[in-house]
């Protein structure tokens, strides 16, 4: 159970609200009687009652009075209509919410709720098999605003909820659209590099089901080697290229195709647009 009678309210509930909380449900640390749940068309909110078995409706508002602790998994263009308002407000003062929106700053979630607890999170889509990762920043003690204040305590909470999903760290506030740029994007870009190895295979006679399959577990159990050995990538590499065999030559041909300044100029790019999508 969450620590004391608290309660969890998720705005906006999509895929990665439904994620988190199938997840928290998981966990067993807190009742599904204690969730709500919010989506715009009544349709979707008898769907995720379904699914979840956890109380949906439409009302915002109403969610945010109901909950102790409220995620926002809106998209960023909707947050001012939702949260800045003086019911709103109201609704969330004392209380902590956690913000999932790309580019919506601490400075500002604090201009529209200046008596809320904040925390700014960038989860990512393989949360929805439990193999996420979340970077999660807050408002330290000594803001501007102490009402904006995270207290060690409400990190853990925060914590706890997308450790539901996988790996969470925290990091500062100014790091968060880089964030946003590898870890929020970045699942897209393996899939485009993924595909790529596939078709590779392909062209070489693979079939396409078995190249897909082939690539994916490179990936999987590559990823797991720079994890679980704590080696640097360059040097797992290095185990695998031997001289004047077939790996050298396929990675002086990436070489050719400046994929470190591509894969590099990625992630800048998708850092500089996650930069721009929440302001007005």
């Amino acid at each position: 159970m969450l620590d004391g009678p608290r309660s969890l309210c998720v705005l906006g509930c999509g895929t990665m609200g439904e994620a988190i909380i199938a997840g928290v449900l998981r966990a067993g640390w807190l009742e599904a009687d204690k969730i709500v749940v919010t989506a715009r068309r009544q349709v979707v909110t008898e769907r995720l009652q379904a699914r979840l078995g956890v109380a949906a409706i439409t009302d915002n508002l109403t969610a945010c009075r109901s909950a102790d602790v409220v995620l926002v998994c809106l998209k960023p263009q909707h947050f001012a209509e939702v949260l800045d308002n003086p019911a709103m407000r109201a609704a969330l003062d004392g209380k902590l919410l956690i913000s999932i929106a790309a580019g919506v700053t601490l400075d500002k979630l604090a201009a529209w709720l200046p008596g809320t607890a904040l925390i700014r999170a960038m989860p990512n889509t393989p949360s929805l098999i439990g193999e996420g990762m979340t970077v999660i920043c807050r408002q330290s003690p000594g803001a501007l605003n102490e009402a904006n204040a995270v207290d060690d305590a409400q990190l853990e909470l925060a914590q706890r909820i997308f450790e539901s999903v996988g790996e969470c760290v925290e990091l500062e506030p100014k790091l968060m659209d880089v964030v946003t740029g590898l870890n929020g994007s970045g699942p897209a870009f393996v899939y485009v590099m993924l595909e790529a190895m596939a078709d590779g295979g392909v062209m070489m006679g693979l079939p396409r089901d078995v190249a897909v399959r082939i690539a994916a577990n490179v990936f999987r159990g590559a990823a797991a080697m720079v994890l679980d050995t704590d080696m640097h990538p360059a040097a797992l590499k290095d185990q695998v290229t031997t001289p004047a065999g077939c790996t050298i030559a396929g990675i002086l041909t990436m070489e050719d195709g400046r994929i470190r300044s591509v894969l590099a100029r990625t992630v800048q790019e998708a850092a500089k647009v996650a930069s721009g999508l929440g302001k007005d």
